[in-house]
């Protein structure tokens, strides 16, 4: 099927239309692949200094995702309290939750910061992250959750 300006003109205008809780909301954790956060151990970044690859048998689910854990012990970890061990801002780019909106990332690109876990898009976005750190996470504190909704 083809479609013409026309047609993408007017679905656009009719999904612009729709009153907000009939359009999708952006789900509050980052999900590749049926995993949160691609997948990786969300409790190996502060144990382990860095994204360690979570095996599909040892899960949990939160906030409507499936975590994945390299041990059983992580899992543990994260279940006795979820909000100390799950990334800021669900997972999503933390930079672009400072510009107000939402961008999956990629788990190589992360730091912790004052105990909390923070991924990025790419190494270039997290590095610009990193250049006004206190105040990224300011404007980001000050959007999140509301991009869910952009």
């Amino acid at each position: 099927m083809t479609l013409d300006r026309r047609t993408l003109l007017v679905a656009g205008l009719a999904a612009a239309t729709l009153p907000l809780a009939a359009r999708a909301a952006t789900p509050p954790v980052f999900t590749r692949d049926g995993a949160a956060i691609s997948g990786t151990d969300p409790v190996a970044y502060f144990t382990e200094g860095g994204p360690v690859a979570g095996d599909p048998a040892i899960t949990a689910d939160w906030q409507g995702a499936t975590w994945r854990f390299a041990s059983g012990a992580n899992r543990d970890r994260f279940l006795s309290d979820p909000a100390r061990w799950s990334p800021a801002y669900g997972g999503w780019c933390a930079w672009a939750v400072s510009r107000g909106y939402t961008a999956k990332t990629e788990p190589e690109a992360w730091n912790i910061h004052e105990g909390r876990l923070f991924l990025n898009f790419d190494l270039a976005l997290r590095r610009r992250f990193l250049r006004n750190l206190d105040a990224n996470i300011a404007r980001a504190d000050a959007n999140w959750p509301a991009v869910l909704d952009a």
